[in-house]
C-alpha cells in the first residue's frame, strides 16, 4: 500500500525535533529536554498545555493539576491549576534543581514529599503522596494529593518526573469531622452506659423487691430514651421544654394532665436531666398521687426567671391526701441532687395534703439562645399549652390475650424479653426469627399479627411486611432509629420507639387487630 505521505529527507537536528514532538504527544505532559523557552514560548505553554485542551479541561473538572520536571533541563511545566496551587503562571519554568517542586510544602512535610520524588527518581517507581501546602497567594494551609512516576530515556535513565496534583482540602476536612463525631459519639456512648450502670445500681440499692426494682428501672430507662429520641431529632442541639414534658406525660389519661409555657430550649445535658426529674414525679403521681386515681390532675407551667434559666412548678390536685415519705428513694435523690446540680439550681419538693408540688429552679447556662427577636414596642413570649390525649394502656395489654403473635428481633435479649412479656399479657408466641429468610420461613405459621424490627444486622425487614401485607395479617415496627425515614416506608403500620415496654406494644398490637 503506497505511503500518503511523501517522501522527504530530514538533517539529523530536524530529525530530532520530530521525535521530541511525537514524544510530547505519547507521554503526556512533557517538556522539552532543551534550553527554557522564550517569554514568547512561555506565553504560548500558558495558553495552551502541551498535553493539549482536551486533556487540560478533563483535568480542570477533576480539579486536578499536571506537573512535569525535565531532569536534563531542570525546567518544571506547571498547568494551569497546578500554578494556582504552586503560584505563578502557568507554562514552563526554571525547576532550581527540584526546589520549585518543594517550595511552597509545609514545614513539617517537606521532608517526607522531598524524600517521595527524590525516591521515585531513584527507583524509578511511581509515588503517591498526601501533604499539606502553604498557598502562595494567602498563607493559607491546605492539603494536596501528590502522585507521579518517573519517565526514562532509551538508556533506561530518569530524565523526567510526570506527576499530578489534587487538591484535598474539603476531604480531608471532612475526615477530620467524621473522626471528630466518631469519637464524640464514643464518648456519649461510654457515658449512656455509665449511667445506665449507675442508674441500675442505684435503682437496685433503694427497690424492696425484684419486681419492684424493674418497673422502676424500666421507667427511668425509658425516660433516657425519650431524652435521647428528642436530641437525635435536632442533632444533639437542644430540646425545647415543651417536648420533654408532652414526652412523659402525653400518654397518661385523657384530660388528666396539662402544661404550658413560653418557648425554651434547654442544652442536652439540661434535657436529660428534666427529663428523668419528670419521670420520677409521674412515677410517683401515679403510684401514690393524682394520676393514682381518675379524678387526679396534674398541672405543668414554666417561666423564665428573673436572673436568667426558668422556673418550673409540678402540682398534683384532687387525688389521695398526701404524707411525707417515711423512706428516701433513689428517685428522690434524683429530685434533690442530680437535677439541682445539673440544672444550675434547685429541687424542691412539698408534700402539701392536696397533693405534691415540686419546683425545679434552673440557671441561665442551660438554656440555648434563641436569635434576636426584631425590635417591637412590645413583645410577647409565645405560650405552648398541652394535655394528655391517650388512654389507659395499660389495660390494652389484657386485649392481646389469644393473638397469635411472630417477633422477627436480631436482638436475642430483646425478643426474649418481649416474648415473656407478651406471654404473660396472654399472647401465644408462635415463632422468633432473627432475619429476613428465617421469618419468611415462618410465615406459613397460624399468625394474627407480628412485631417487626426494622433493622435486621443492617437488612431492611421490607421483605416480611410486604409478604405479611400479601396475606392481610396487620404488624407493627419497632425501631431503635430516631425518625421514621430509616424505617421500612409504604406501610400503613404503627411504629414503636426503643426501649419499648411491653404496655406500648400491646396497645399497639390491640390496635392493628381491631382489638383496641
Amino acid at each position: 500500500m503506497p505511503s500518503r505521505f511523501p517522501h522527504v529527507e530530514l538533517s539529523l537536528p530536524q530529525l530530532s525535533r520530530v521525535r521530541y514532538i511525537v514524544a510530547v504527544t505519547v507521554e503526556q505532559p512533557r517538556v522539552p529536554a532543551h534550553n527554557p523557552p522564550s517569554a514568547a514560548g512561555r506565553e504560548k505553554d500558558a495558553r495552551q498545555a502541551p498535553d493539549g485542551p482536551w486533556l487540560e479541561l478533563a483535568m480542570r473538572a477533576a480539579d486536578m493539576g499536571a506537573i512535569a520536571w525535565d531532569l536534563e533541563s531542570d525546567t518544571l511545566y506547571l498547568g494551569e491549576r497546578t500554578a494556582s496551587l504552586f503560584g505563578g503562571r502557568a507554562g514552563v519554568v526554571p525547576a532550581d534543581g527540584g526546589e520549585r517542586l518543594f517550595r511552597f510544602t509545609h514545614p513539617e512535610d517537606l521532608e517526607r514529599v522531598r524524600e517521595a520524588v527524590l525516591g521515585a527518581i531513584r527507583t524509578g517507581e511511581p509515588y503517591q503522596i498526601e501533604h499539606r501546602s502553604v498557598r502562595p497567594q494567602d498563607g493559607a494551609v491546605i492539603w494536596l494529593l501528590a502522585a507521579g512516576a518517573p519517565v526514562r530515556d532509551e538508556t533506561g535513565k530518569v530524565v523526567r518526573v510526570i506527576g499530578v496534583l489534587q487538591d484535598i482540602t474539603e476531604r480531608k476536612s471532612a475526615d477530620s469531622r467524621r473522626e471528630t463525631l466518631v469519637a464524640e459519639l464514643d464518648h456519649r456512648i461510654k457515658n449512656v452506659l455509665a449511667s445506665v450502670q449507675s442508674m441500675a445500681f442505684q435503682s437496685a440499692r433503694k427497690a424492696p423487691s425484684l419486681e419492684a426494682f424493674l418497673k422502676t428501672f424500666q421507667g427511668r430507662l425509658k425516660a433516657m430514651a425519650s431524652a435521647h429520641t428528642l436530641l437525635t431529632a435536632t442533632r444533639w442541639r437542644g430540646a425545647a421544654i415543651q417536648h420533654i414534658v408532652a414526652a412523659e406525660l402525653s400518654s397518661h389519661s385523657q384530660g388528666q394532665t396539662r402544661w404550658e409555657g413560653p418557648e425554651i430550649t434547654l442544652t442536652p445535658r439540661a434535657t436529660n436531666a428534666l427529663a428523668l426529674a419528670l419521670h420520677e414525679l409521674a412515677a410517683n403521681a401515679v403510684k401514690f398521687g393524682a394520676l393514682s386515681t381518675e379524678a387526679g390532675h396534674v398541672d405543668v407551667s414554666w417561666r423564665p426567671a428573673a436572673g436568667g434559666g426558668f422556673v418550673l412548678e409540678w402540682i398534683e390536685s384532687g387525688g389521695p391526701i398526701v404524707s411525707p415519705p417515711v423512706r428516701e428513694g433513689f428517685g428522690r435523690v434524683l429530685l434533690d441532687k442530680v437535677t439541682g446540680r445539673e440544672l444550675g439550681g434547685e429541687a424542691k419538693l412539698e408534700f402539701l395534703a392536696t397533693g405534691v408540688r415540686a419546683t425545679l429552679t434552673a440557671d441561665a447556662s442551660v438554656i440555648i439562645s434563641q436569635e434576636a427577636k426584631p425590635a417591637r414596642a412590645v413583645i410577647e413570649e409565645p405560650t405552648i399549652a398541652g394535655a394528655s390525649v391517650g388512654g389507659l394502656i395499660e389495660k390494652r395489654a389484657a386485649k392481646v390475650a389469644g393473638l397469635r403473635i411472630l417477633i422477627v428481633e436480631d436482638a436475642l435479649l430483646l425478643a426474649l424479653e418481649l416474648e415473656n412479656r407478651l406471654a404473660e399479657a396472654g399472647a401465644v408466641i408462635v415463632g422468633q426469627a432473627a432475619d429476613v429468610a428465617e421469618a419468611l420461613t415462618m410465615l406459613k405459621l397460624p399468625i394474627d399479627a407480628a412485631v417487626l424490627d426494622a433493622n435486621l444486622n443492617g437488612e431492611s425487614v421490607a421483605p416480611v411486611a410486604e409478604a405479611l401485607r400479601q396475606m392481610d395479617i396487620p404488624f407493627i415496627f419497632a425501631t431503635g432509629y430516631g425518625d421514621n425515614q430509616a424505617a421500612p416506608q409504604g406501610f400503613n403500620a404503627p411504629f414503636i420507639r426503643k426501649p419499648y415496654d411491653v404496655t406500648q406494644v400491646a396497645a399497639a398490637l390491640a390496635e392493628v387487630t381491631g382489638r383496641a
